[in-house]
């Protein structure tokens, strides 16, 4: 049985890249969102914080400008001035999230993903740097 299955991808990130990957295995084609091109909206980008039970500081990308330019490590920020500024700055949101039928998660590692997946993976699987995940059996080693 398929599931309705979203990721909020970049195509330049590694673990965005063998999250994807990891969904594809199961069979399955994700609707595809490139968050930076079509940024989610803050009632969508809250829902994903939210149910994925991470805090608005646990989801902001903090290795890429305007975080240091911005000085978002401040504490006087608060959460929703923090999510304008990921709106503002969709660079500033950690990806990729994933919606399933079982949960949001933010993946980071990719095999976060495999939690959420109610079908099982179809083939071996190991990610871009040659870490294997999946075994030949489709099990999952990690």
């Amino acid at each position: 049985m398929s599931q309705k299955i979203k990721i909020y991808h970049n195509p330049a990130c590694g673990t965005s890249r063998n999250t994807l990957q990891l969904i594809r295995n199961t069979g399955q084609e994700p609707e595809i969102i490139e968050y930076l091109k079509k940024p989610p909206n803050k009632k969508e980008l809250i829902h994903l914080i939210e149910k994925s039970g991470l805090s608005v500081h646990e989801v902001i990308r903090k290795n890429v400008e305007p975080y240091e330019s911005l000085k978002l490590d401040q504490q006087h920020w608060t959460d929703n001035q923090l999510i304008n500024f990921m709106l503002e700055y969709p660079i500033l949101i950690n990806r990729p999230f994933v919606v399933t039928d079982l949960g949001i998660k933010l993946c980071r590692p990719s095999e976060l993903v495999l939690d959420i997946l109610s079908v099982p993976q179809l083939n071996a699987f190991s990610k871009e740097d040659g870490e294997m995940i999946i075994d030949q059996g489709g099990n999952r080693i990690k």
